[in-house]
Order: structure tokens, then C-alpha cells, then sequence
């Protein structure tokens, strides 16, 4: 099943629910970061928010998801648009962690309880909009439906998981994103409530096999759901050579050709997909003249 989410209302639109299923954007970026387990569990669980929220956007807007803990994992960050398309990164890849005494991989200690975490939206105004919250548990899901509620009054129910097989390898991925708007009822509610308590794990309902519009269903049994929308998801960076070259440019040519001096060449690599550029001698002089 290829990666893709829903974005679906309840309760006459007061309740909007998402859920993604995001195993191949999880592997992917398992193999290009080279993560050990418990750094793509987090990185797979903030990747599967960001896919998410990024169906609340519109046209070109996006968003950034950065977790600043303080554990051994360091930064993470993750960027989101409205097309699906998902890239991010983890500051220290591999870290290796005991499993907890439930057999689960320790993304709390991980990520660390220290730290916050901050979204950030480009809407197309003139400047991008950022709230913060503190981190209540580095689970990356408790800490996402804080955020919401603290930083955004909008009270969530976040689900988030990976599961990762004794290769390492991605088996699993997706979530759940749940956010209560102003005017439901009571009795909606309390139905809700008692549907999330008795869930089982995220995890249990990926490993089954679970299609997004399953995990809302299973959520909102009884309940009249609407899916508005389906979108692919998909691993995408948007850097380019081009991009590169005009990063080199604005260091000028004196420090240009000081790095060249001293290596020989040139080579930057992307933090968010691990791509390596590298430009010769000769690229960097062609790179020059034509800026000129």
C-alpha cells in the first residue's frame, strides 16, 4: 500500500480527524540518513505529523516541525506542504538505546523531557507565524497534542508510530491527528473519549494492516464521518544544484576560492536528504564568470 492520508470532518465539521499511513516515507528516510532504530522511530513519528498537518494547508503554504530535547538524539526537524510531499532530519543518527521493559523502542529518553518544540507556518504573509511549547514527555505525540492545546487552544488527539524489525527496516508507519473545534456537545464528546481509551495502540492497528480511513473508522464507530480528501504522500526535498550554487554565491568569491585552496573542491550536502554536491575547480569557476 503506498503511503497516503485522509483528512475527514465529524460532528457537522467541529471535529476535524486525519491518519496517514507512511511506511515507505519513514524507510526512506531510514536509508538516507542511515538512522539507527530508536532515531527513525522519532524522525518516522515526527515525519508522519508533519504529512498530517501539512492537509491543513493550502496551495504553496508549509510548515516546519523542529524538537529540541535534551537527549542524545539532539535536533530534529521536519518540513510539510499541501501536496504531500515531506523531508526532515535528525541531528545525531546513530544512537543506540535499550529497549524499554516493554520491549519498545525508547523515543522518550531519546528525544529527551527537556526542550521544546516549535511549529512554524508560511501562509504567504509577510512573515511566517511560529508557536512553542515545552515538551512534556519526548514521546513526540503527547508533546505535538500540548503544543495544540497550549499554543493553538485547540484541544488534540495525537497517535503517532514505527515499527522497526530486528534488520531494522521500516515494517510500519502511520497516525492519527484529532482537534476539537469550539461547539461540539457533550454526549460527541464523551463518545470520543471513551473511543480513544479503548483503542488499542497505534502501532497494533498499522501492524493489521490498517488504511487510514480504517484508523478513523475504528475511532468514530457510530459516528457519521465525512473524508474530504486523499492525498499520496511521498519523501521530497526541494534541494537542487541550483540552489547550491546560489548558497555558494553568497559567500562571495574570496571564500570561495579560500575553500578551494584548501580542498581542492567544493562539497556541501543537504540536511534534510543527505544529498552530497560536489563541484570541481572548474564547475566553481564556471559558477563565477556567469554571476558576473
Amino acid at each position: 500500500m503506498r503511503d497516503y492520508a485522509v483528512r475527514a470532518i465529524v460532528a457537522g465539521g467541529k471535529i476535524r480527524a486525519l491518519a496517514a499511513v507512511t511506511r515507505e516515507i519513514v524507510e526512506e528516510a531510514r536509508q538516507r540518513h542511515n538512522t539507527a532504530p530508536v532515531a527513525t522511530a522519532a524522525l518516522g513519528r515526527l515525519l508522519t505529523a508533519g504529512a498530517l498537518l501539512g492537509l491543513t494547508l493550502k496551495g504553496e503554504d508549509r510548515l516546519t516541525i523542529r524538537l529540541q530535547g535534551d537527549g542524545p538524539l539532539g535536533k530534529l526537524v521536519v518540513d510539510a506542504n499541501s501536496l504531500g510531499q515531506v523531508r526532515g532530519y535528525v541531528e545525531n543518527n546513530q544512537v543506540y538505546l535499550p529497549l524499554t521493559p516493554e520491549g519498545k523502542l525508547p523515543v522518550g529518553e531519546a528525544v529527551g523531557r527537556e526542550g521544546f518544540i516549535y511549529l512554524t507556518k508560511d501562509l504567504g504573509l509577510k512573515e511566517p507565524y511560529t508557536g512553542s511549547s515545552a515538551l512534556v514527555s519526548g514521546e513526540i505525540a503527547e508533546d505535538l497534542a500540548n503544543y495544540f492545546i497550549s499554543s493553538e487552544q485547540l484541544p488534540s488527539a495525537v497517535s503517532l508510530g514505527v515499527l522497526v524489525d530486528k534488520e531494522e527496516w521500516v515494517l510500519q508507519a502511520g497516525g492519527f491527528v484529532i482537534q476539537i473545534f469550539p461547539g461540539v456537545d457533550e454526549e460527541t464528546i464523551d463518545q470520543l473519549e471513551n473511543a480513544l481509551r479503548n483503542i488499542p495502540p497505534i502501532s497494533s492497528i498499522l501492524e493489521r494492516g490498517a488504511t487510514p480511513e480504517n484508523i478513523l473508522e475504528s475511532i468514530f464507530q457510530g459516528m457519521e464521518i465525512e473524508f474530504l480528501e486523499k492525498q499520496e504522500l511521498e519523501f521530497q526535498c526541494s534541494c537542487s544544484l541550483e540552489r547550491i550554487e546560489g548558497i555558494l554565491l553568497s559567500l562571495g568569491e574570496p571564500e570561495l576560492r579560500d575553500i578551494l585552496k584548501e580542498q581542492g573542491k567544493i562539497e556541501m550536502k543537504c540536511h534534510f536528504c543527505n544529498q552530497l554536491y560536489t563541484l570541481s575547480p572548474e564547475q566553481i569557476e564556471d559558477l563565477l564568470s556567469s554571476s558576473k
